[in-house]
């Protein structure tokens, strides 16, 4: 197990608790789990690395726990009980302080917390609002985080001084029917190197906050799309963000002038996590369509292409690179289908449009061939009409000649013989027995 998950790149928590390395250099996936846990009880909410060594996870699961995977040995060896979360909701956001010795959780119902010790009771307790969507923290900063939700705007709150947050946003101005426009926060991002914020709506809203200036309405407004946005992350070259949305559409917008630069193609279901490499030029996906996704952000095309079996709700990207080959493989683990096998399903069909085309394609000369052997049976068949109507022509003289010699026979016959019962000398019968009767009595 700890040979599969050492080459491992791209982690990944899916809806049946089930945690998922996949080694990109080599195209192929491998479970970590106990499968008699399997079930949506155990649903992987939020991942984050538990040292800055990359040497072991953070896995945030909806029974309120959070657990601790080891790469090197490639299993769980700890989880600890953060939460009720039946009163508490599932886990939006999971991070580390002072190099792990702390671990900061956030919940639906509006709970941060500061967790320090085994002892079960939080050192810190922070009420961030109802409806929370998602907490970041900051990467220059490790102790500042951000929060925000359905009707909750964004706060930025400092852990060292949680009475009340270092910055609290303001909604929107009303808009041209004097009607309040309703916010909902669904994911952020820290632009490095400064304090400014970038965050997604449900709305298929992108806003820029900047904390530093008295202004705390977004000082920039971008849309994208017609569909809520789920998931952003921010570039390692600065000056744009990444958002996806439900409906599996992912775009690039300039964080400038507030413009989309280009859109990235290929997925089939909502995106539900996004992150871009420190420092490739790529970006990682994965949604409802239980696809891993990594397109080139330079030419807006898919590298990497991976079927995971599973829903998956979120993903972490690890520092070094993605394609980095590592000689070490054990025979633990479970290996899923690669991208390539996947693949050659749909390439082998054949598309209806393509079909159509090259019938539309046919030149005149192959119409021409088509149509002299239609030609020619027609004229064989019109040959045959004319010899039979001949034929017939030729058959129809001697038929009548043979139906008027019995007629000249029967008339000659009739005037020898006028006595005998024909249909006209039946009708002459009666007329001579009534002149005889008459004769008879003018005699008497």
């Amino acid at each position: 197990m700890g040979d599969n998950s050492r080459p491992c790149t791209v982690w990944l928590g899916s809806e049946t608790g089930i945690l998922k390395g996949v080694n990109v250099s080599r195209r192929q996936a491998f479970n970590f789990g106990h499968n008699s846990q399997l079930s949506r009880q155990h649903e992987v909410r939020a991942l984050c690395w538990a040292d800055p060594a990359e040497s072991e996870l953070l896995v945030a699961a909806v029974d309120g726990t959070v657990k601790t995977f080891s790469l090197e040995k490639g299993a769980f060896t700890d989880a600890r009980r953060c939460g009720d979360p039946v009163e508490d909701g599932c886990f939006v956001g999971v991070s580390v302080l002072d190099d792990g010795v702390a671990v900061v959780t956030c919940a639906e119902g509006g709970l941060l917390r500061v967790w320090r010790d085994e002892s079960g009771e939080p050192s810190a307790e922070i009420r961030v609002g109802s409806d929370v969507a998602r907490m970041r923290q900051n990467p220059g900063h490790r102790h500042k985080v951000a929060t925000g939700g359905k009707e909750n705007c964004l706060k930025v709150w400092d852990l060292e001084k949680p009475d009340k947050p270092v910055f609290t946003a303001r909604n929107l101005r009303d808009d041209w029917l004097d009607l309040r426009r309703p916010h909902w926060v669904r994911d952020m991002a820290f632009i490095p190197g400064s304090d400014k914020v970038v965050t997604c709506t449900g709305y298929h809203q992108v806003h820029l906050y900047d904390p530093s200036t008295p202004q705390r309405r977004p000082v920039l407004e971008a849309t994208f799309g017609e569909y809520p946005l789920t998931a952003l992350s921010l570039p390692a070259t600065g000056g744009s963000v990444v958002v996806g949305n439900t409906h599996g559409q992912i775009a690039v917008l300039d964080l400038r002038k507030g413009l989309v630069r280009g859109c990235l193609k290929g997925l089939s279901g909502g995106v539900r996590s996004l992150q871009c490499h420190a420092t490739q030029p790529v970006v990682a996906s994965c949604g409802l369509d239980r696809f891993l996704r990594i397109h080139s952000l330079e030419d807006r095309r898919v590298q990497h292409k991976v079927y995971l079996k599973s829903r998956l709700n979120c993903l972490l990207l690890a520092s070094r690179h993605l394609e980095e080959a590592q000689d070490d493989r054990g025979d633990g683990g479970h290996e899923v289908k690669e991208e390539d096998d996947v693949d050659e399903v749909w390439d082998a069909m054949e598309r209806v449009e393509e079909r159509e085309e090259n019938l539309k394609r046919k030149t005149e000369d192959e119409e021409e061939e088509e149509m002299n052997p239609k030609r020619k049976a027609k004229g064989a068949e019109e040959g045959e009409k004319t010899s039979k109507e001949e034929h017939n022509s030729d058959m129809k003289a001697p038929a009548e000649e043979i139906s008027e010699i019995p007629e000249k026979k029967i008339s000659e016959h009739q005037q020898e013989n006028p006595k005998k019962t024909t249909p006209e000398v039946e009708e002459e019968q009666p007329l001579k027995s009534t002149k005889k009767k008459k004769k008879r009595k003018a005699q008497a």
